[in-house]
């Protein structure tokens, strides 16, 4: 029988799945304010790769969307409270016909990730995100984080 070491202290912890809740305004011809749910995991040092999906109230009803997005970050490792990131990806929104039906979109956004909680190793981080992506985008988001690691 093998015993296994337990990460030191001392180690940087690795976050290899990052939950995400937002609420988004997507400002359009057919505009629409959706709650959504999404996931990145790492894709290297300074990128996140995951799938967002949404559900909402627009104009003519209820819509609903999904991102595909890879998100860069310039602090990787916490070295500052708070960090800018940019990020691109696809954007399908899925919609009444009056609002145009369902169609694709490239999707690019900024953001700015908040610190973790004063004297935590972990928990719940602001950011707050701008884009264009089937119209002007604006998020409050509400992400999981680790100590060291974005």
């Amino acid at each position: 029988m093998a015993i296994l070491p337990d990460s030191a202290g001392g180690q940087i912890v690795q976050q290899k799945f990052q939950s995400e809740f937002r609420l988004d305004g997507i400002f359009a011809r057919s505009s629409a304010v959706e709650a959504a749910y999404g996931f990145t995991v790492p894709a290297g040092i300074y990128m996140r790769s995951g799938l967002v999906a949404g559900i909402g109230v627009g104009r003519h009803g209820i819509e609903g969307r999904t991102d595909l997005i890879t998100r860069f970050s310039l602090d990787p490792f916490r070295q500052s409270r708070w960090a800018p990131y940019a990020g691109a990806g696809l954007s399908g929104r899925y919609r009444s016909k009056l609002d145009d039906g369902s169609r694709a979109y490239l999707l690019v956004f900024l953001g700015v990730e908040g610190p973790l909680p004063f004297g935590e190793r972990s928990g719940w981080v602001p950011a707050l995100e701008v884009g264009l992506g089937g119209g002007g985008r604006v998020g409050l988001i509400m992400r999981s984080g680790v100590n060291a690691r974005r």
